[in-house]
């Protein structure tokens, strides 16, 4: 398809600017065909705020980075009214969640109530303030991104927020080749001799038009079901396997079965089919899964983290075997 093809260029558009992290452009790019939000965890200085800039660039979108600090304030996101000096009226002046792509920085430095604010304007896609609902772009998409390894003066997402996000990716370290790669690039633009000038000719009105081909990817009815009994895994996992009892506290509502129908879809799609395979399922169940469910006391005491439990389940429900009509 040529759509395909347009974001092909667009791949490689991130590659120009993006040294490594292979799996967090994909999922970018997943994210992008869904319009399902992205939440980026990883150490400082690993790219991410500039692969989010990258890819707004890359599909020519606004795009509008937001500091989240303990002394943020709902209307410093959202906007807030404003006293016309020259009318005395009330203006309401939008907030910078008015942009195609959002760049939520360091989203659990932000007090709850920031937080809560947020909720409306990434399940709605729109927001109320001063008493009235306003719509948010039709590209909007919501990039948060958290750093591990401080938590000092931080407030953790609660479920709910949480629960918004369609996907949780993890980001490493890159490789010492990668590194290398890093630091040349690095000299090149410091000397004026960076060539990679090469840039994505995609447009919101594409990317709107390449999610509408991706709603209609085909997904058979056993696909749907492994879907589904890969997340219905989380709730019973002692029925799977008696080693596992009381390992979670809460497992995956329906709405990781919705994102993980969604998020399979873009991936085939990306592949170049038009159908869903139970291999799109196992690629993207990881990131759908990751943050929505909750280790116990004895599972972290027993050395489980969610990848290995995600990773056990794959193992532990039976793939479905697809024939020709399917």
């Amino acid at each position: 398809m040529p759509a395909q093809a347009e974001f092909a260029a667009l791949k490689r558009h991130l590659q120009s600017v993006i040294v490594g992290q292979e799996p967090l452009l994909d999922k970018l790019m997943v994210a992008l065909l869904t319009g399902g939000h992205v939440l980026l965890e990883g150490p400082p200085g690993l790219a991410k705020t500039t692969a989010v800039k990258a890819l707004a660039e890359g599909i020519h979108s606004s795009f509008q980075r937001i500091q989240f600090t303990p002394d943020l304030m709902p209307g410093d996101v959202v906007g807030s009214d404003v006293l016309e000096k020259d009318t005395g009226a009330l203006c309401f002046v939008p907030g910078p969640i008015f942009h195609d792509i959002v760049l939520a920085d360091e989203i659990n430095r932000a007090p709850p109530k920031v937080q809560s604010a947020l909720l409306e304007a990434m399940a709605e896609k729109q927001v109320t303030a001063s008493g009235k609902t306003r719509p948010l772009p039709e590209l909007f998409l919501v990039l948060a991104t958290q750093n591990p390894l401080e938590q000092n003066g931080t407030y953790p997402l609660p479920e709910a927020q949480l629960d918004r996000f369609m996907l949780h990716i993890l980001l490493d370290y890159p490789s010492p080749e990668e590194e290398l790669e890093i630091l040349r690039r690095d000299r090149q633009r410091h000397f004026g001799e960076d060539h990679a000038s090469l840039h994505s000719a995609l447009t919101p009105a594409q990317v709107m038009q390449a999610r509408h081909q991706v709603a209609e990817q085909y997904v058979s009815e056993p696909v749907e079901a492994y879907m589904v009994h890969l997340v219905t895994a989380t709730r019973r996992l002692a029925e799977l396997d008696s080693a596992m009892q009381d390992v979670l506290q809460v497992g995956a509502s329906p709405r990781a079965s919705l994102a993980l129908l969604h998020a399979s879809c873009a991936w085939a799609w990306l592949q170049g089919r038009d159908f869903v395979t139970p291999d799109d399922v196992q690629a993207m169940l990881p990131d759908v899964l990751r943050h929505r469910i909750i280790l116990s006391f004895s599972a972290h005491a027993h050395g489980w983290h969610a990848d290995k439990i995600i990773q056990r389940i794959i193992e532990l429900v039976q793939i479905p075997v697809l024939d020709h009509a399917n």
